[in-house]
């Protein structure tokens, strides 16, 4: 997510205080010109961060296919601290999970980040059931949910194993408290066991935890840690300096959006102020040998100086000596991948929001992951139409045809500005924030995918 720590040069921050607070200059997207611009067909209804609307703040969607019937089919989104919310396909909400009470008096409740889902878990009575995995950043676990497409009302029951869902980085509760817990997920099944696993990051760290989901014949789900390992947060340059990306002290370049490739079980991931690494799901890699930990893409800002002002809680930026990416500006959010129906295991693309320009960049699925192309999810010109997509943080995608509704596949963004914003009951502005679905037809006619 798009932290408040603002990265500006002196001159920059001097014209963002001249011109007000919540305004941004045109000069910040002069980019657009040239990129493609799709349109949303849906749009959820709004979540304000706010005690008024129970502090829910729009994050990271998934899609559920009900096979059964396509039309039925969902999109299950993290709230945050609202939890879990449900929509259809017309962006109705059909159902809202609460996240979890805190554990104690005076500890942080559930607040849920990111969510992926499995598809056909397996139970010991050789039973499978679809199920969604959510991180809980609040409680520093992982939380599972079973789902139900016939089920209408309440197609998502909460079937966490409470015994067996340890805390994933912290080695106490007291240290949840300081909210270096579970941030970014994605999940996985092993070609060869059958196993399926979820990947965490830690937030304002590099970590990345790998968990065993282990089903019960009570009809639970709990986890097991198996390894954590840690990314770089320092850098090399060609000029032989070595750089970090500036930070409030004590945090790192954290990881947030992440997606694995269910074919090469690859897994992707965002490091926000980095880039994109490539890597093997199963974590069990060198982080020091390139073979294992590959930077598919960084970021533009790559390797431009910055000090930290903590008067202004700022980073202060110098000159850009060169050394960052073309295609993406920080942060790096939400990864999805979109598989070609005629070709699977072989064609598609990796998406990846560029949440610095409100674009989205493109990516081959192939080993050498080339750039293919930018476009950007804007508002629509008839009246009632939805608007674009800003300071996107979670995205998901599938090619697989949802009924009358999406016969071509469906992308679904999250959208960090959703206007008009609404008013607060003291008059102010309120963090509007929603979810856009997007016809993938339109994607790849604008684009050119």
């Amino acid at each position: 997510m798009r932290k408040l720590l603002h990265r500006t040069s002196a001159l920059a921050a001097a014209l963002l205080a001249a011109l007000g607070p919540g305004i941004v200059p045109a000069a910040a997207d002069s980019r657009s010109g040239g990129i493609p611009v799709v349109t949303a067909t849906v749009e959820t209804p709004s979540l304000f961060d706010d005690e008024q609307g129970g502090n829910a703040n729009a994050d990271d969607p998934a899609i559920w296919r009900n096979d059964a019937n396509p039309d039925r089919s969902l999109v299950i989104a993290t709230a945050k601290q609202g939890g879990l919310r449900v929509y259809d396909l017309d962006g109705r909400q059909v159902q809202s999970l609460p996240a979890p009470a805190a554990p104690r008096p005076g500890d942080k409740p559930g607040r849920f980040n990111n969510v992926d889902l499995v598809t056909g878990l397996r139970f010991p009575d050789g039973s499978r059931h679809d199920v969604a995995v959510v991180s809980d950043r609040g409680g520093d676990r992982i939380r599972i949910y079973r789902i139900d497409g016939s089920n209408t009302t309440g197609p998502l029951t909460d079937v966490t194993d409470e015994a067996r869902a340890p805390l994933v980085f912290s080695a106490d509760q007291d240290e949840v408290g300081d909210q270096r817990t579970a941030y970014g997920l994605a999940t996985w099944t092993d070609h060869d066991n059958g196993r399926s696993y979820a990947v965490t990051s830690r937030r304002h760290g590099t970590e990345l935890a790998l968990a065993e989901l282990v089903a019960t014949s009570a009809g639970r789900i709990g986890y097991r840690v198996v390894r954590t390992i840690a990314l770089p947060s320092a850098f090399k340059l060609p000029d032989g300096t070595t750089w970090s990306p500036c930070a409030e002290p004590g945090e790192l370049p954290q990881i947030e959006g992440m997606v694995v490739d269910p074919d090469s079980e690859d897994l992707y991931v965002g490091q926000e102020d980095v880039g994109i690494w490539k890597l093997d799901a199963d974590l069990d890699v060198d982080v020091t040998d390139d073979d294992d930990l590959e930077l598919v893409e960084k970021v533009r800002s790559f390797g431009r100086p910055a000090t930290y002002d903590p008067a202004s809680e700022t980073c202060v930026e110098g000159a850009d000596p060169g050394f960052g990416g073309q295609h993406i500006s920080a942060d790096v959010e939400g990864l999805t991948i979109w598989r070609d129906p005629e070709d699977p295991k072989d064609d598609g693309y990796l998406l990846v929001s560029s949440q610095g320009d409100n674009t989205f960049a493109v990516f081959s699925r192939d080993d050498d992951n080339e750039f293919v192309r930018t476009f950007r999810v804007g508002a629509g010109t008839a009246a009632g139409s939805p608007d674009g997509s800003e300071e996107c943080d979670g995205a998901a995608v599938t090619s697989a045809p949802l009924g009358r509704r999406f016969p071509h596949g469906l992308l679904v963004v999250q959208d960090g500005h959703n206007t008009p914003a609404g008013s607060g009951a003291g008059g102010g502005e309120r963090t509007d924030t929603d979810f856009k679905f997007v016809d993938w037809k339109k994607v790849e006619d604008k684009a050119d995918l």
